[in-house]
């Protein structure tokens, strides 16, 4: 990330975040819009051709930084599922995660980590697990103070841009102009289905329900050993259950970035929320050896119509093989965040609450009955299909946003008034000390 310095006015603020923190969030909403055209662009032909005469210009790092606070921040615990007449008096144990983020998780399941990318190197932004790092209840919170806590959760991968060819099939074609260009922030979240999907089962093994293949038209062998818990005959098709789940997914990715997109009218910068990047290409799957991606580990199966990336052990990667030796110890892996050290169900958690002890203590772990019915459930669809989700990818991408700063010379020559903001107008003035 740049590390362009910051100019103070005379009292000590940021001309910049001075601005930000009396913008509007109507503004933001209905001022919210794709634009693409940023310093160093060119559209070479058609009614909007134009070349810019000014250079790419790279957002510094307390700009990079406010983005992707806004997209993956954590804002304070959230308050869980505080009520469900099938558990009192215990509070439901759905959740994943204990803190809240700017953005909606399913239950609180939180199963999304943030990359990014930009001409300085590649990152990881670790938000999911990383606790509550304010805390509304005891402080102000800020852009300041969310820059200042979330630094330290940045980890570097590569010490270059992330590689995707302007070319299809690695970026579609409308696209090959402006993505991922010098002077650029691309901002996108992975998301581990396969923990979001176990997550799922526990979700319906907790209120007494089980999976049906609906593929091959057949019950899950040895569910019935598990009467105590759950009905046989109430049961959901895997398709089913592995698309909502994948839709999700898909929604708390989708979320996290309108949130960054909202956050870009604020600083005044350009860019958008888009899908027009291969997700397996960015995943590690695109086939080529020049273009690998994040690396991760991908598999082939003539089951399969497309390669399944996995992650990468020690950086990211979904709850399921080969990255754990079956999905026994995938279900106690996941029951170990939530309800070990840290996690959403643990007494020891500090919480929204004026008793978080007794609120969080309230939840029941999933007992041993429990976590083998998960696990049995969760086997066969790995054995049947030879991967977990059976349908649906373990690692999902939906949505990425770019950030950069706007040429305003090409909005003045090719479109009418109201094209930007008035703080893309200012943002020169205000954030780049010009």
């Amino acid at each position: 990330m740049s590390t362009a310095s910051q100019l103070p006015t005379a009292a000590g603020v940021h001309p910049g975040l001075q601005s930000l923190a009396s913008f509007p969030l109507v503004e933001a909403l209905y001022g919210r819009r794709s634009r693409r055209f940023a310093r160093g662009s060119e559209i070479p032909d058609g009614p909007l051709a134009y070349r810019s005469e000014q250079a790419p210009q790279p957002l510094d790092e307390l700009e990079t930084m406010l983005v992707l606070s806004a997209v993956a921040g954590t804002t304070g615990w959230h308050a869980g599922i505080t009520h469900n007449a099938r558990y009192a008096p215990h509070m439901a144990n759905y959740a994943g995660g204990a803190a809240g983020r700017t953005f909606p998780s399913a239950a609180g399941f939180h199963t999304s980590e943030l990359l990014f990318t930009d001409d300085s190197g590649l990152y990881l932004l670790r938000t999911r697990d990383a606790g509550a790092l304010v805390d509304p209840g005891a402080e102000e919170v800020t852009p300041e103070l969310m820059v200042a806590r979330h630094r330290a959760q940045v980890r570097r991968i590569a010490d270059r841009r992330l590689h995707l060819p302007a070319q299809e099939p690695f970026i579609e074609g409308h696209n090959h102009w402006c993505v991922n260009r010098p002077g650029s922030l691309l901002a996108f979240p992975v998301g581990d289905l396969a923990q979001h999907m176990l997550q799922v089962l526990c979700y319906l093994t907790q209120n007494g329900a089980v999976l049906y293949d609906d593929v091959n038209g057949r019950p899950i062998p040895g569910v019935e050993r598990f009467a105590s818990l759950v009905d046989p005959s109430a049961a959901y098709p895997l398709s089913y259950l592995e698309q909502r789940a994948m839709t999700q997914l898909a929604a708390e990715q989708a979320a996290g970035c309108y949130a960054g997109a909202l956050m870009l009218q604020g600083i005044g910068l350009g860019g958008w929320m888009f899908d027009g990047i291969d997700h397996l290409t960015v995943l590690g799957a695109s086939d080529d050896p020049d273009v690998p991606g994040l690396g991760f580990r991908a598999d082939v199966d003539a089951r399969w119509a497309v390669p399944n990336p996995t992650g990468a052990d020690g950086l990211f990667s979904a709850l399921c093989p080969p990255h754990v030796a079956d999905m026994s110890e995938a279900v106690e892996l996941l029951c170990e965040r939530k309800f070990g050290a840290g996690g959403p169900h643990n007494a020891g958690t500090p919480g929204p609450w004026k008793d978080s002890p007794a609120a969080r203590g309230s939840a029941q772990p999933h007992g041993a009955d429990f976590r083998a019915c998960v696990a049995l459930q969760a086997q066969y669809v790995l054995d049947t299909f030879g991967r977990f989700p059976g349908t649906v990818p373990s690692l999902h991408i939906t949505t990425y946003l770019q950030a950069h700063h706007l040429d305003l010379a090409f909005y003045d020559e090719k479109f009418g008034p109201g094209a930007y903001l008035r703080t893309h107008a200012e943002h020169e003035q205000r954030w780049d000390g010009r």
